[in-house]
C-alpha cells in the first residue's frame, strides 16, 4: 500500500497541517507585510537598543546559570536513585504551570524588600528586584525547567550499560560523566538550553512585576504597544524572533561543529520522558 494515498495518513496530514498552518501564519504575516525601514530606524532609538543589551545580558546570566546547576541537576535525576524521585521532578514541573503574574509576585514575595530572603538582603543593601538580577531571577524561575527536564530525560537515554562498562575499566564518577553521559546525552540537553534561553529571553509576565526597570525587551514591546499600538510594537516582536531563530540554528551548528551528535548516534534514542 502506497503511504501517500493511505485514508489515514490523509486524514492526519489535513489535521496536523491545519495545526501547521495555525503556527507558521502568524510568522509569515510578519515577515511579507514587514516594513523593513520603518523598523531598523526604531530598533536603532536608545531605548530599543538599551532593552536589547538588557535582555541579551539577562538571558546570558541565565543561560549559564541553567547550563551550570541546570545539567547536574538533571544527571542527579537521571542516575542517582534519589529517595522521593518523581516528587523532586514533579517540583521542577511547577514553574512550568505556574501563570507568570503568578510568577512573579511568588519571587516579588520571596526576593523583594518585604520578601523572606530579600528583606535580609535588603538590610545591607542589596537589592534583587527591579534591576538585572530581578530579570535574571524571573528568568530562571520560568525556564529553567526547561534545561532540567531535557537534561534528565537526555541523561536516562543514554544506554546504561555504557556507563557502567567505563566504570568497570576504573573510571571514576566524574569521567564516566565527562567523557560517556555528557557527550552522548549532549543533543538533547543543548536542544532544552536553546528553548530555556528562548523561554527566558522572552520572558514578560513575572519580569514585568519583579524588575519593571531597566526595561527588557519584552516589557519595551509592551509599553510601545501601549503608547503607539500594533505598529509601535512590531519591530520589538520582529526583533525577539530574529533571536529566537538565531538560537535555533547557533543549536543545530553547534551540535554539529562539536560532534556530539555523531558520537550519540549509535546508541541516540529519543529525548522522552522515559523513566520519569
Amino acid at each position: 500500500m502506497n503511504s501517500r494515498k493511505s485514508p489515514t495518513f490523509l486524514i492526519f496530514g489535513l489535521l496536523g497541517g491545519f495545526l501547521l498552518i495555525n503556527l507558521v501564519l502568524p510568522l509569515a504575516s510578519l515577515l511579507f507585510r514587514a516594513d523593513w525601514m520603518a523598523w531598523m530606524t526604531a530598533l536603532r532609538q536608545r531605548e530599543a537598543l538599551q532593552a536589547m543589551v538588557v535582555s541579551l545580558q539577562a538571558s546570558a546570566i541565565s543561560l549559564a546559570g541553567m547550563a551550570f546547576f541546570g545539567i547536574p541537576l538533571g544527571y542527579l535525576l537521571a542516575r542517582a536513585g534519589l529517595p522521593f524521585r518523581r516528587v523532586w521532578i514533579t517540583l521542577v514541573f511547577l514553574p512550568m504551570v505556574v501563570p507568570d503574574l503568578a510568577a512573579g509576585i511568588l519571587l516579588l514575595r520571596t526576593f523583594g524588600p518585604y520578601g523572606i530572603i530579600g528583606q535580609a538582603l535588603d538590610a545591607r543593601n542589596i537589592s534583587l528586584t527591579s534591576n538585572l538580577a530581578g530579570i535574571v531571577l524571573a528568568q530562571l524561575f520560568v525556564a529553567a525547567p526547561f534545561a532540567i527536564i531535557s537534561a534528565t530525560a537526555s541523561f536516562a537515554a543514554v544506554d546504561h550499560k555504557l556507563e557502567m562498562a567505563a566504570a568497570t575499566l576504573g573510571d571514576s564518577q566524574w569521567h564516566v560523566f565527562r567523557r560517556i553521559s555528557l557527550p552522548l546525552a549532549w543533543p538533547g540537553i543543548a536542544a532544552g538550553l536553546t528553548l530555556a534561553w528562548v523561554r527566558a529571553m522572552g520572558e514578560f509576565g513575572s519580569t514585568l512585576i519583579v524588575a519593571y526597570n531597566p526595561h527588557s525587551l519584552p516589557v519595551y514591546m509592551w509599553m510601545k504597544f501601549e503608547s503607539e499600538g500594533l505598529k509601535g510594537a512590531l519591530p520589538a516582536a520582529f526583533c525577539l524572533v530574529v533571536l529566537a531563530t538565531a538560537a535555533v540554528i547557533s543549536s543545530m551548528l553547534l551540535n554539529r561543529l562539536t560532534g556530539f551528535a555523531d558520537v550519540a548516534a549509535p546508541s541516540n534514542r529519543p529525548a522522552t520522558a522515559e523513566g520519569f
